[in-house]
């Protein structure tokens, strides 16, 4: 089974942002890709107060094709309360987009939060590229503090932190990386050397970036099946608690 585990499904049109599922879908079907990890691009609470609810409907609407993540913003006392009903409601992680919310990683909102998607067994899907409070070093600010908590860098340090992401996901073992929108296909196959396949998660950041390119770059990066085969599903479907056929 090939899982995308970091896609956006979102409709803000005040935004300029419409992509239905059905964005998301034909691209997937296009490539062979079975199922994703969809999330919105605006967070809980702000900008979008339905957020929750469009994701849970899409949900309901294709149950056996994509898995949901809750994206929240840090600093609103009800975003707790948000995390609790989200887990309830049947999500399986969380997302953090330090850009849009201005929260730091290692904030102490942030790291509460971390910790609370920790006890609830859901995995922690961190935006790590360039911009400030967004690098792999800021993002191990929150991650030395959750040692019980998964936490993925998305898009393993962007176009000039990747080295960085990777040392961090060697000097913490419960951090994974997100191969997403990263463009060194040989930096894909050094993580594997280095952490081992375990700890890499294929992920497109779709519809924005093509399927079809970034699965070529996981599929050109790792050539052993049983590597590939974690790396393309199993490893994101383990986070998720869905059993790995």
């Amino acid at each position: 089974m090939i899982v995308d585990s970091h896609v956006h499904v979102d409709e803000v049109s005040q935004l300029g942002w419409m992509d239905p599922p059905e964005a998301i879908l034909s691209q997937m079907d296009e490539c062979g890709v079975d199922r994703a990890v969809i999330m919105t691009y605006t967070d809980l609470p702000g900008l979008n107060p339905n957020a929750m609810e469009y994701i849970e409907r899409v949900l309901e609407r294709f149950p056996d094709r994509f898995y949901g993540y809750i994206r929240l913003h840090p600093w609103y006392a009800e975003a707790q309360d948000l995390l609790r009903q989200a887990h309830a409601r049947g999500f399986k992680g969380v997302k953090f987009h330090p850009v849009s919310t201005l929260a730091h990683p290692g904030d102490p909102a942030t790291i509460k939060l971390m910790r609370m998607a920790g006890d609830l067994g859901m995995p922690v899907l961190f935006h790590c590229g360039d911009e400030p409070m967004t690098t792999p070093w800021e993002i191990a600010a929150g991650i030395r503090e959750c040692p019980d908590t998964s936490v993925i860098l998305g898009h393993m340090g962007g176009y000039f932190h990747v080295d960085d992401a990777i040392d961090v996901a060697e000097q913490f073992p419960n951090v994974y990386l997100d191969t997403s929108a990263m463009p060194y296909t040989n930096k894909i196959a050094e993580a594997v050397r280095r952490l081992g396949p375990g700890r890499i998660l294929y992920a497109s950041d779709g519809p924005g970036c093509a399927i079809k390119l970034e699965l070529f770059k996981v599929e050109q990066a790792v050539v052993q099946p049983d590597a590939r085969a974690a790396i393309l599903g199993g490893n994101i479907l383990r986070l998720l608690g869905e059993v790995v056929q």
